[in-house]
């Protein structure tokens, strides 16, 4: 019959082992709280035979206490040392399970790598590329079309009278607000630099003409108070 049965694996191997251990960790522990229930009966009648005065028998059943303990403590010895070598046998079994994860992954990755191809990928991703830039080409060409398509006349003119519209709703001059750029030209530029210095000379004038009028009491007033302000600087 051996010759057509199925050989065990490791793990199989190992689960009938474990269960085994479990077996006799289970009677260790019955055979331990019978021998504690025999210890609680043998306190007893030592008490008993005691209180009879049946020294003979108390030494006896002493000697018989004194043996039920250390069996008792050997049997928690036993237990310990079993679940020593199930824990091993557990640990075992788990190494062999991620041991036998990473051969079937690493027989995975081995046949992945052996159908990839390299240089048909680089072929792929060099036409994937050479694709998207036509593509972005072809968009743009569209996108110009279109624009050129439905333009009209005259529309530049018509958003422009608009916007100054809207400008002049809210208030705004649009050549006022804007700051005139200096030009390229060097000739130009120095027109431009002149007509500044021509309107700042025209608005000193203009001060000028105010103070004389009649900003002499003003004048006289600022300079008092600089003098009293320098007066108390010099005492502190």
């Amino acid at each position: 019959m051996w010759l057509f049965s199925k050989k065990k694996t490791a793990s199989e191997i190992l689960r009938e082992h474990k269960r085994t251990l479990d077996k006799s960790i289970r009677e260790l522990d019955r055979e331990r709280t019978q021998m504690q229930n025999q210890e609680k009966k043998l306190t007893l009648d030592i008490k008993r035979m005691a209180k009879e005065n049946q020294l003979g028998a108390v030494r006896v059943m002493a000697k018989d206490l004194v043996r039920t303990r250390h069996s008792i403590t050997k049997f928690y010895s036993l237990k310990s040392q079993l679940q020593g070598v199930s824990l091993r046998m557990q640990t075992l079994k788990s190494t062999q399970a991620m041991a036998d994860a990473m051969r079937g992954v690493t027989k995975a990755m081995g046949q992945m790598n052996k159908k990839l191809n390299l240089p048909a990928i680089a072929q792929i991703m060099k036409e994937f590329e050479k694709q998207n830039e036509k593509m972005e080409m072809t968009t743009e060409t569209m996108g110009d079309a279109l624009d050129d398509a439905f333009e009209q006349e005259g529309e530049d003119e018509e958003s422009e009278e608009l916007v100054n519209a809207v400008l002049d709703e809210l208030g705004c001059a649009v050549n006022g607000d804007l700051v005139s750029v200096p030009l390229s030209k060097a000739g130009e530029g120095n027109k431009v630099d002149g007509s500044h210095e021509e309107k700042k000379e025209e608005a000193l004038l203009e001060d000028a003409e105010g103070v004389g009028g009649g900003g002499n009491s003003n004048i006289g007033g600022i300079d008092d108070d600089l003098q009293a302000r320098l007066d108390n600087l010099r005492k502190t």
